[in-house]
């Protein structure tokens, strides 16, 4: 029977659904099976299923299995790279390997010829099999098989001397395509930033993800190609390509699959080669809503009530990194409409807000926080937002544009809410300004989720928690395992952690009195202030994450 007889007399398709599959096959010559996952009449599993009942052959799963390098070893990274398949295992001589495609046997027959082993092929989703060659045999092996040719002669530049010469090389096609993989696994994988890092003997590309370096698996013939990828990177972003001795800064703007992807280029001479970091400004992972912050309903009641107000300085305090831009975006997502104007003034614009005026500073022709802020208030807004309070003048306009009936929102950089109105002091600012005008502040971490698919309970050892972490005995907690859904670190996703400070008399008084800030965060305490640890063990109760993530992002 054809494959065409099977899924009609399993029901799996209708006649109408086998024509619609069969004229694609007809138009782009794909195979029917092909057409119909491509078609989405099935899905690969739905089909997969189909052939190993028909022919007899086991559907495996590799997510869970772990590789022996010996194993891989069997088969040449070549092969493996051309026609997409794995080794799974070694039983009684003869070699298990992973296809999702059982009907290619002229793979089977050079895997005989070339092994010298009986072959036994095994199902496997297609998705499966690119994640265990990303894993185990580099990302980008078989981009890099066409750039080098048969006798391992590289087909592009490699340390071109000339400008020409790189940009002839960053322009080949391979390049191109090696390049555009870096960046696509690097959303896939969620990742916040790439960093491409040219060593003497090897190119190392790491991957941010929730805010963890991690090495992506690169083929070591990777590095002798590292000028003509940095060269390629350069030319997407406008860079000069032949000015090697100082730093340089760009950005690049892709699509994928629907969505743009805006990235920051930066590229700094290093010692062998130029080192490039790529920031990855995802607008659709970083609008959130103010309910996906992840604030507890009390904290969220006051924030909600502050960014409510009519005028007043509103601070978001943290290191770099702790997601002060993105709880900003998403306090004025929740207030922007028709009956308010709304202006920011960012350095850079890292995302463009509908409704909103934003405009960017621009040091180079005197463009500066404070200038920028001084020119708006002439245009009427109701909200300004300013992305950093970075020096007096900045402060002042600020505190001018407060008093002056806007609501005024920015982030600082402290370690705890209680500390924001004493650096306004110690930048030069008259206390009093302070207490008339600043609402509150609210200092902000981010902590790694727990991954869902691979939580797990367990009960802590006591002994070993932090004396201000008191739980019930027998209470339990939660860990994640390590799964490939979270690339076996136990954590997928962040959330944040919150220390929320509402202006009261008390706390007035002591920044008149330019009280120090370990009294000011006591009149914060008395008037219901939960510091950042006592948020994060909370999650920590509720299974959102883990005490070691607390302890890392609120020690000292």
């Amino acid at each position: 029977m054809t494959i065409a007889d099977i899924l009609t007399r399993k029901g799996l398709l209708t006649a109408e659904q086998l024509a619609d599959a069969q004229s694609l096959t007809d138009s782009e010559g794909l195979r029917l099976d092909r057409a119909v996952v491509q078609k989405g009449l099935l899905t690969e599993k739905q089909l997969l299923e189909v052939f190993a009942e028909q022919l007899h052959l086991p559907l495996v799963s590799l997510e869970d299995r772990s590789f022996d390098a010996e194993l891989l070893r069997t088969l040449p990274s070549r092969v493996v790279y051309r026609q997409r398949l794995v080794p799974v295992a070694r039983v009684d001589g003869a070699l298990q390997v992973a296809t999702s495609d059982p009907l290619d046997l002229y793979a089977f027959d050079d895997l005989r010829l070339t092994t010298g082993l009986n072959i036994e092929p095994v199902l496997a989703p297609r998705e499966e099999i690119e994640k265990v060659i990303k894993t185990h045999y580099g990302l980008g092996g078989d981009t890099l098989d066409e750039m080098v040719g048969e006798d391992d002669a590289p087909a592009v530049a490699l340390e071109a001397g000339h400008g020409e010469d790189l940009l002839e090389a960053a322009q080949e096609a391979s390049v191109i395509k090696l390049v555009n993989e870096i960046i696509l696994e690097a959303v896939n994988e969620r990742a916040s930033d790439i960093h491409v890092e040219p060593f003497e003997y090897q190119i190392a590309i790491r991957y941010r993800i929730d805010g963890v370096l991690q090495e992506a698996p690169v083929p070591p013939q990777m590095h002798r190609f590292a000028a003509a990828i940095i060269s390629r990177i350069k030319i997407l972003a406008n860079l000069n390509i032949a000015e090697r001795r100082i730093p340089q800064d760009g950005r690049i703007k892709f699509n994928v699959g629907g969505r743009q992807i805006d990235v920051r280029v930066s590229v700094i001479p290093m010692l062998f080669g130029e080192g490039v970091v790529m920031r990855l400004l995802d607008k659709a992972n970083v609008l959130f809503t103010l309910p996906q912050l992840g604030m507890d309903d009390r904290s969220f009641g006051l924030f909600k009530g502050l960014i409510d107000r009519p005028h007043g300085i509103f601070l978001v305090t943290g290191p770099t990194g702790a997601g002060k831009t993105t709880t900003l975006y998403a306090a004025l997502n929740a207030i922007v409409g028709p009956g308010l104007k709304v202006l920011t003034v960012e350095d850079p614009v890292e995302y463009n807000l509908t409704g909103v005026n934003q405009i960017p500073v621009n040091t180079a022709v005197g463009m500066t926080f404070e200038k920028g802020l001084r020119a708006i208030l002439r245009h009427d807004p109701d909200v300004v937002m300013i992305g950093e309070i970075r020096d007096l003048e900045t402060a002042r306009a600020a505190i001018q544009a407060a008093l002056t009936g806007h609501l005024v929102l920015s982030t600082l950089h402290t370690n705890d809410a209680a500390s924001a109105p004493m650096r306004l002091i110690d930048m030069g600012v008259e206390p009093f300004l302070i207490s008339s005008t600043m609402i509150g502040s609210m200092a902000q971490r981010l902590v790694r989720r727990i991954c869902s698919k691979c939580k797990t309970e367990y009960e802590p050892d006591h002994a070993h928690l932090p004396n201000d972490f008191v739980l019930a005995p027998g209470e339990k907690l939660w860990r994640g395992a390590g799964c490939p859904n979270c690339r076996n670190t136990g954590y997928r996703g962040r959330s944040g952690l919150y220390e929320l400070m509402v202006m009261s008399d008390a706390i007035s008084e002591k920044i008149i009195e330019r009280a120090p800030a370990y009294q000011v965060l006591a009149a914060a305490q008395q008037g219901g202030l939960r510091l950042l640890r006592e948020d994060g063990w909370d999650k920590v109760r509720h299974g959102i994450t883990t005490p070691d993530e607390v302890l890392l992002c609120t020690a000292g």
